[in-house]
């Protein structure tokens, strides 16, 4: 566990702010409207969907730092099991998991559309750095959407077959693909896939439209 490590501390901390200042960010987005995707209800809901997701893992992180010693996984298969064991509960975690998996699909055509680049100054770039640019957007957006389908089918599966322990967040995911065949393989094109689009966002921080 990261909390254990020499500088762990240092770096919970440091995600837990990140969380909490990109949720900050969604948020003033759902209040005050989207610059590039216009002030409409949908760009506005996306928004406010984002803020949510990264508040709360804000909150775990920050549960985590106070000493907590469940992990968010560990959270998460507990909510999952309450969830499961209520009137309607398998389909209504499956219907979750759904969406999880519908929006990691809709990431990764966004990432092979290049969506993402009409959020970028590219005419402040030169050739040669807007294609640089470019291309750590499609390889970052489409592992980032490739994980997160995992995610969403791992929790559609869970339901199905009615087995908590299998629903949980991207750390489940992950341990998920590195015991498939080949899966360390696959583990490490997942996280080059998620550095890469960490990468990215440094870059669009730099040339992001406001």
């Amino acid at each position: 566990m990261l909390y254990g490590k020499p500088y762990g501390l240092v770096s919970l901390w440091l995600l837990a702010a990140g969380f909490a200042a990109y949720a900050l960010w969604r948020l003033s987005e759902a209040a005050f409207g989207v610059t590039v995707d216009g002030n409409g209800p949908g760009p506005r809901l996306k928004s406010l969907g984002r803020a949510v997701i990264y508040a709360s893992l804000a909150v775990t992180t920050f549960s985590v730092i106070e000493g907590a010693r469940r992990s968010q996984s560990g959270q998460q298969q507990n909510w999952t099991a309450k969830a499961m064991a209520q009137p309607g509960g398998r389909w209504a975690v499956g219907l979750l998991g759904a969406i999880v998996l519908v929006v990691g699909s809709v990431i990764v055509a966004q990432g092979v559309r290049r969506r993402f680049v009409k959020y970028l100054q590219t005419s402040e770039m030169s050739p040669g750095v807007r294609r640089f640019v470019v291309r750590l957007g499609m390889i970052g957006t489409i592992a980032r959407g490739l994980v997160f389908a995992l995610t969403g089918a791992l929790v559609v599966e869970a339901a199905v077959r009615y087995q908590p322990s299998k629903a949980g967040g991207l750390d489940v995911a992950l341990r998920t693909l590195r015991d498939q065949p080949y899966g360390k393989f696959a583990l490490i094109a997942a996280a080059l896939g998620l550095m890469t689009f960490g990468a990215y966002g440094l870059c669009e921080a730099r040339w992001r439209r406001v």
